[in-house]
């Protein structure tokens, strides 16, 4: 169950902090009183979450590129953290394969500085490495796939993921195993919710089409995939470092999904999108013209993480959507952000 108390007046270093995941990520630490140290590219997106969510006062903002080892040094050695959750990468699996170089360097490369300054520094006792489902060699299977599956994810970015787990394998047998420092990896599903404006993501696309009035395209929508509200792999990640921190003995590699019922079609997915939006929201069919490989069917076997951590997925898909519309309207009516982060967050966690 948890306990967010614990982060309070924790020094917590985010990598990725600006962006949809990193924001909202923030956002729940500032609340709960941790003293949050950001590093990030400025945010990614234009609009974005991270200038709206109300946080340049209430956290140290560093804008870096990961792949700067002299600056992340710099503040790493100036901030002196406890914990850090590496989140900074090129997430986006379609932009690299227009840009595989500057993908690797940043999702690899990244890991790579990132790690080499918990090494040389005598402060972090609790690492968290963000990474996702699409890192094991997908054979379309029908059931998900466990931790102990092949590495060997298909394109630039799921590749370059699949680098960064074994990275950090690396790290941890060469460096940290005796050094009292907790190292895991969380290999989140898709994550979906309120503040995403990323080219080539599906709830993106839903938003940025009723904006201007148009029907919804879908490339693939018999794709399944572990759809998750984003504050579900939140929530496992602020639980793994803080379990980890006080027992090392649970630093591992675990898959972060929702339940078998949430693993749902794109079609599916956008289907809800339009019933909860209503006014006349529609989706059609646009066949890839690029014919670029994405996996048909992607799932995960949670079953680690629920035994050793007793975490389960809280919001199902239906609901998820549904406060993704909320946020939506929230946001095109100019209200608070800031309010409406909140109002979710203790929603979420009055269910815990």
């Amino acid at each position: 169950m948890l306990d967010l108390s614990f982060y309070k007046n924790k020094k917590v270093l985010i990598t990725g902090h600006t962006g949809f995941k990193g924001t909202w990520l923030c956002r729940m630490l500032v609340n709960a009183g941790a003293s949050v140290i950001g590093y990030s590219l400025e945010p990614p997106t234009q609009p974005n979450l991270f200038y709206k969510a109300g946080l340049e006062d209430r956290i140290e903002n560093n804008i870096g590129d990961i792949r700067d080892f002299t600056h992340l040094e710099k503040v790493f050695r100036a901030a002196q953290p406890e914990i850090v959750l590496h989140l900074a990468a090129q997430p986006i699996v379609r932009d690299s394969y227009k840009i595989p170089r500057y993908t690797y360097e940043t999702n690899v490369m990244g890991t790579v500085n990132l790690l080499e300054c918990v090494r040389l520094s005598h402060c972090v006792k609790s690492v968290l490495n963000v990474t996702t489902d699409k890192v094991y060699q997908n054979k379309e299977w029908c059931w998900g796939y466990r931790e102990d599956e092949p590495l060997d994810g298909f394109d630039p970015y799921s590749n370059s993921k699949s680098c960064s787990e074994l990275v950090t394998h690396s790290y941890k047998n060469s460096f940290f195993s005796n050094e009292h420092i907790a190292v895991s990896t969380a290999r989140a599903g898709n994550v979906i919710g309120g503040g995403d404006f990323a080219n080539n993501r599906i709830i993106p696309d839903c938003i940025r089409a009723v904006t201007a009035q148009k029907s919804i395209c879908v490339r693939n929508p018999n794709a399944t995939r572990p759809y998750q509200h984003v504050l579900d792999p939140i929530a496992a990640y602020l639980e793994i470092a803080a379990r980890q921190y006080a027992d090392i003995g649970l630093s591992g590699y675990y898959n972060i999904g929702p339940d078998e019922c949430d693993c749902v079609t794109t079609g599916e997915l956008v289907q809800l999108f339009c019933k909860f939006w209503g006014a006349g929201a529609a989706w059609e069919h646009h066949a890839d013209k690029d014919n670029l490989h994405e996996a048909n069917f992607l799932k995960l076997d949670c079953s680690k993480m629920k035994s050793t951590f007793g975490w389960k997925s809280r919001w199902h898909i239906d609901e998820s959507v549904k406060k993704i519309c909320e946020f939506g309207k929230v946001w095109l009516a100019e209200g608070s952000i800031p309010s409406e982060m909140d109002r979710e967050i203790e929603e979420f966690l009055d269910r815990r």
